[in-house]
């Protein structure tokens, strides 16, 4: 089976495509023809190699897919053989204790398709019945694909960690990639009043397209933290949505509002932060890891998705054949939503 990945970690040079076994549905799973895929920076962190997360390669790559049923295990109920379908990427193993409390992102033996089994990005893909959702009427399967990880992660991250209420101050720090765009949607949709950071004037006039009340332009001299001390008015602000890392969270603590959360979802430029502790407990903040969803939160998210209230933003689309392409969009200045693959 044919798929867009690697055989050795390392740079963009090292993406193509590989040859993988084709998958077979066991008991309680679902094989799914690939229509669609899309791709995170995950994918990137993946293709560098994560220390400490081995991978079996060759390598696929993606996390999302969306496409028809094409066979079902043992077990597996609701579902027939080319129902649309779209897939959520987090797994778990339905048994810990953090499961039972319905926390599985929490589960000690959690794993993200793509990260820590082979991606999305290839003819088939075989989950469990839990993990596979109708797409709603009307999606594409560009749509679909473009929607699971990047919109469970955002509501988690900003409604759950973030404890976002109405009249809350949001910032999101970026405004590039997908979950940057689902990130303003789900502040929005939560009654925050949201600032994002850019540098871009093109990525400003996305941001405001999607409902962001202040686009607000970093630079030089004009650091992070002081354009968000200045935009809450130097009241600090309450959530601060941040997946770059190294190069801004030690700024994103000094605009923190008494009580205010940092929510980390990603290190994009580095995972280690010097922070200037007194500012923390003197205003009493705190830095809060996230990480993607419970299957409550997603359903939650999914349900906000089908009815219209939220929608996917897509970047790009590209025909399989144009894999390493699609892949390398990732990397370019202008990127706005997500990268979709469409599928062989």
């Amino acid at each position: 089976m044919r798929g867009l990945g690697f055989a050795e970690h390392g740079d963009l040079s090292r993406v193509g495509f590989v040859d993988i076994p084709e998958p077979h549905p066991g008991d309680g799973e679902v094989r799914i023809r690939v229509r669609a895929a899309a791709f995170n920076r995950l994918d990137r962190h993946v293709l560098s190699g994560i220390p400490g997360v081995p991978v079996e390669r060759p390598h696929v790559l993606g996390s999302d897919a969306a496409g028809v049923v094409d066979a079902v295990g043992g077990g597996v109920e609701g579902l027939r053989p080319r129902d649309r379908v779209l897939v959520n990427p987090g797994l778990w193993d339905g048994t810990c204790e953090s499961c039972l409390a319905h926390q599985e992102s929490m589960c000690r033996s959690y794993r993200i398709v793509g990260e820590h089994t082979q991606g999305s990005a290839t003819e088939f893909v075989v989950v469990p019945r839990r993990n596979v959702h109708p797409i709603p009427d009307g999606w594409s399967f560009a749509q679909a694909a473009a929607v699971p990880l990047v919109f469970q992660t955002a509501w988690r991250a900003i409604r759950t960690i973030g404890e976002t209420r109405p009249g809350s101050t949001v910032a999101i720090i970026g405004a590039g990639g997908g979950v940057a765009s689902a990130a303003v949607q789900v502040a929005k949709s939560l009654g925050a009043t949201v600032a994002v950071t850019t540098r871009s004037d093109a990525k400003a006039a996305a941001a405001r397209s999607l409902g962001a009340d202040a686009v607000l332009q970093t630079g030089p001299d004009r650091p992070l933290d002081r354009v968000l001390w200045e935009w809450s008015g130097k009241r600090g602000v309450d959530v601060i949505f941040d997946s770059v890392g190294r190069e801004t969270v030690a700024r994103s603590v000094k605009a923190l509002a008494r009580g205010g959360r940092v929510v980390v979802i990603g290190a994009t430029t580095g995972p280690l932060v010097e922070v200037d502790l007194r500012t923390l407990f003197w205003r009493q903040g705190s830095i809060r890891g996230s990480t993607m969803g419970s299957a409550r939160e997603f359903e939650e998210v999914f349900q906000e998705l089908a009815a219209g209230r939220l929608h996917p933003v897509i970047d790009r689309e590209y025909d399989f054949e144009q894999g390493p392409e699609a892949f390398a969009r990732l990397d370019a200045p202008d990127l706005f939503g997500k990268v979709v693959l469409r599928g062989p």
